[in-house]
C-alpha cells in the first residue's frame, strides 16, 4: 500500500482528522450557529437528525465499495477522493444559505455534505479491513478515532475565534481547506490486490442472523445514542447556564477533543490488555458517570474538568465499540458489514440528536443530561450476548505490507 508503516498510518489520520475538522464545527458551533438565526433547539436537532441519515445508508455505499472497481481505479480509493470532494465543496457553499429563511435547503446542503463524508468514511474504513492484520486493529481504530480527535482539538478553537472575531463564512471556508489535506497521501496509495477470500458474495451477509452480531448493533445504537445525545447539548448548556461566548464555545470542544484523544489511543491497548468484553464493560461505566457528573456542573471551572471527562469516555468507547466490530467482520463484504454495524450505531445517533433537543426544549439541560446517563444501563443486558461466542470473524484480514 505504502513503502513504509508511517506513511499508511499518516492517510489514516490525516483522513480522520478532517473528519474531525467538520465534526469539531458540528460539536462546537452548529447549535449556535443555527440558534442565531433564530431556529429552537427542536430545528436543531431536526438538522442533526437530517444529516446523521447518509451514516444510516452507508451500508450502500459498503456494498458499492466492495463489488465495485470505480473506473479500474480501485475498490476504495477513487470513492475516498470523491467524498472528500462533496465534503469541500459543500463547505464552500454553506455560508450563502440562510438556515432561518432556507430551512430546507440547508436541510438538503447539510444531507449532501454528510453524503459525501458517508462515502470516504466507509471506504477508508473498507480500506483499513483489507490491510490491518488482527493484531493491529486496536491500533489502527486508536489512530483513526485519535486523528478525528487531533481535528476536533486543534480546529475547534480556531473555528471560535474566527466566528467571533471576523465571520461564519472564514470558518467554513478553513473547513474546506482542512478538506483537502488527505488528498495526496490518498492519491499515492495503492490498494492491494483483491484476493479471493475477500471478494464479495452475498451469503457472507448470513453474519447478520447470529445473535453476537445482533447483540452488538443494539450496543452500538445505545451507545451513540447516549454519548452523541449528551454531547449535542454540552454547548448550548453552557451558553445557557453560564453565558460562554463562542470562542469559549471553541475552547471548551477542544477540552472536549483533548479527552477523546486521549480516549482513543489509550483504548486500543486497553482492549488488547483487558480483552474485548471487560473493556467493554469499563466503557459503559465510564460513560454513565462522564455524562451524569455534567447534569451537576455548577460553574465554568468544574466543567472544564468534566467536559475532559466526558470526552474521555467518548473516545474510549468509539474505540471499544470500533475495535470489536472490526474482529467480527467477514472480509468477503468487509466495508459493507462494518458500514451496517456502524449505520445501526448512527441510528442510534440520530434518534438522541432528536430526543435531546426535545427534551431540552421540554425539561430543561440537567435533566435530559441525567436521563441519557441512565440509558447506558441498557447496554449491561446485551453484552453476554455479544460475546455468546469467542468474537472472530471467518477469515483474517490481510497483514498490510
Amino acid at each position: 500500500m505504502f513503502p513504509n508503516r508511517a506513511a499508511r498510518y499518516a492517510m489514516f489520520g490525516l483522513i480522520y482528522f478532517a473528519e474531525g475538522a467538520i465534526l469539531s464545527y458540528f460539536t462546537a458551533l452548529n447549535s449556535l450557529y443555527l440558534l442565531s438565526f433564530n431556529l429552537n433547539m427542536s430545528q436543531v436537532g431536526l438538522i442533526g437528525m437530517i444529516a446523521l441519515i447518509p451514516f444510516v445508508i452507508k451500508i450502500f455505499f459498503g456494498m458499492l465499495s466492495d463489488r465495485f472497481n470505480l473506473l479500474r481505479l480501485g475498490y476504495r480509493k477513487p470513492y475516498i477522493l470523491l467524498g472528500l470532494l462533496v465534503q469541500c465543496v459543500c463547505l464552500v457553499i454553506a455560508p450563502s444559505i440562510n438556515p432561518g429563511s432556507q430551512f430546507g435547503l440547508f436541510a438538503l446542503l447539510a444531507f449532501v455534505l454528510m453524503s459525501g463524508q458517508a462515502l470516504y468514511d466507509t471506504c477508508t474504513d473498507g480500506l483499513a479491513l483489507d490491510t490491518t492484520s488482527k493484531e493491529e486493529e486496536g491500533t489502527i481504530q486508536g489512530i483513526m478515532v485519535g486523528g478525528r480527535a487531533l481535528g476536533v482539538v486543534l480546529i475547534s478553537a480556531a473555528l471560535g475565534s474566527i466566528v467571533q472575531n471576523f465571520s461564519w463564512s472564514g470558518a467554513f471556508w478553513l473547513l474546506a481547506l482542512l478538506t483537502l489535506l488527505p488528498l495526496p497521501l490518498v492519491l499515492w496509495a495503492r490498494e492491494p490486490q483483491r484476493t479471493a477470500e475477500r471478494r464479495f458474495e452475498w451469503r457472507a451477509f448470513s453474519a447478520f442472523t447470529r445473535w453476537p452480531v445482533i447483540a452488538l448493533g443494539l450496543v452500538g445504537a445505545l451507545y451513540s445514542l447516549v454519548i452523541n445525545a449528551a454531547n449535542q447539548i454540552v454547548n448550548p448548556f453552557l451558553q445557557h447556564e453560564f453565558g460562554i461566548n463562542f470562542a469559549s464555545a471553541g475552547l471548551f470542544t477542544t477540552i472536549w477533543g483533548v479527552g477523546v484523544a486521549i480516549g482513543g489511543l489509550t483504548g486500543g491497548r486497553l482492549v488488547d490488555t483487558l480483552g474485548h468484553r471487560r473493556s467493554l464493560v469499563a466503557a459503559v461505566g465510564l460513560s454513565l458517570v462522564g455524562v451524569l457528573l455534567l447534569a451537576f456542573t455548577p460553574g465554568v471551572a468544574v466543567a472544564v474538568a468534566l467536559v475532559v471527562l466526558f470526552g474521555l469516555a467518548f473516545g474510549y468507547y468509539e474505540t471499544v465499540y470500533f475495535a470489536i466490530s472490526m474482529n467480527l467482520t467477514d472480509p468477503r463484504i468487509a466495508a459493507s458489514m462494518f458500514a451496517i454495524l456502524m449505520a445501526v450505531a448512527n441510528v442510534g445517533t440520530g434518534i438522541g440528536l432528536g430526543a435531546s433537543g426535545a427534551l431540552v426544549d421540554t425539561i430543561g439541560y440537567r435533566l435530559t443530561f441525567a436521563i441519557v446517563a441512565a440509558l447506558n444501563l441498557f447496554v449491561l443486558p446485551l453484552i453476554p450476548g455479544v460475546f455468546r461466542k469467542p468474537a472472530t470473524a471467518e477469515a483474517a484480514p490481510v497483514v498490510a505490507k
